[in-house]
């Protein structure tokens, strides 16, 4: 091959491989750019969507967080089952019992699996599919609650 040859193919050559990085940042830019999929409304989710680890929070409250994990009821598969463990030097584990109708998530907490000693109540927060409720917490007989904040836990 002539030396003029040699340009030629190195000049194609370059071409080809900035032309490859060209359509490759411009298919990885038409990703970046697509619009996420968006949430189902809230009134969509069902207890299904909510199942799964959370991390409860409250805030302005000085009391410690929570971890709780949501599983299908096995005796009414549309309803919500699971256990919560607070954190902190109680540790305390309860059992929960709930649903999301309409909306609004209702859950029962129970110590002791017979009696109620806390009722959550609180709405998904429109736009986060699911990942974040908002709401209430009740001690049995209580009059005022604590607001609460559950966020969905993620992988590790």
């Amino acid at each position: 091959m002539s030396r003029a040859g040699a340009i030629e193919a190195a000049a194609v050559s370059g071409w080809r491989r900035a032309m490859g990085r060209a359509a490759i940042g411009l298919a990885l830019g038409a990703m970046l750019a697509a619009p996420a999929a968006a949430c189902p409304a809230n009134a969509s989710l069902t207890a299904r969507d909510l199942l799964g680890s959370w991390r409860a929070e409250f805030p302005g409250s000085a009391g410690p967080g929570a971890h709780l994990v949501l599983e299908r009821n096995p005796d009414w598969p549309d309803s919500l089952a699971g256990r919560i463990r607070r954190e902190g030097s109680t540790g305390r584990e309860a059992r929960l019992a709930g649903d999301l109708e309409d909306g609004t998530f209702t859950l029962e907490e129970s110590a002791d699996g017979v009696r109620i000693d806390a009722v959550w109540v609180g709405q998904p927060v429109e736009g986060q599919c699911g990942r974040e409720i908002r709401g209430t917490w009740r001690a049995g007989g209580q009059e005022t609650g604590r607001d609460f904040v559950l966020r969905r836990v993620t992988g590790w």
